[in-house]
């Protein structure tokens, strides 16, 4: 909404340089907005502001999203999931209960795979992942927190297995 009232500066709290621009966004907004694109003006907006003024610190409250650096290629097995649980404390939220979700294409970056929404690295986000992250935020909006347990994949994951 601040993007589309020529505000997009007024985005840097809510984080949109943390956006991969996967486009899961438009399969699940109702409104049908274009979610990706607001974020790409609101991303350019915001590293022209920054190059303009190097040395002005992230806004009010806003923390640098952290980064587990691995010393092992042991450490890399669950290392996604280890970076989100650390983001969700990080912002005061607690990893068990948290109402998240995670897409990826690489299985072997979450240990726990019940809010893995897992997609083909060939083919990208499809339609049936988006009939799985449907499912999966309609859980959460009917009040199921920990899905421990239940296993939530893309149709490709169970044709692959």
């Amino acid at each position: 909404i601040r993007v589309e009232a020529g505000r997009p500066l007024d985005t840097e709290p809510y984080g949109p340089l943390d956006c991969y621009e996967c486009g899961c966004c438009s399969y699940v907004c109702p409104s049908g907005r274009p979610l990706v694109q607001f974020m790409q003006v609101a991303k350019g907006a915001l590293r022209t502001d920054r190059e303009r003024d190097r040395s002005r610190p992230l806004a009010a409250g806003r923390r640098a999203t952290p980064h587990l650096l691995p010393k092992t290629g042991a450490e890399l097995h669950g290392l996604r999931e280890r970076e989100a649980m650390a983001w969700l404390r990080q912002h005061g939220a607690d990893p068990g209960e948290a109402a998240w979700c995670a897409l990826d294409d690489a299985p072997g970056n979450w240990l726990s795979r019940s809010r893995l929404v897992l997609t083909d690295f060939k083919r990208g986000f499809t339609s049936e992942d988006a009939v799985a992250l449907r499912r999966m935020l309609q859980g959460f909006r009917d009040g199921v927190r920990n899905q421990v347990g239940q296993v939530v994949h893309s149709l490709w994951a169970r044709d692959s297995a």
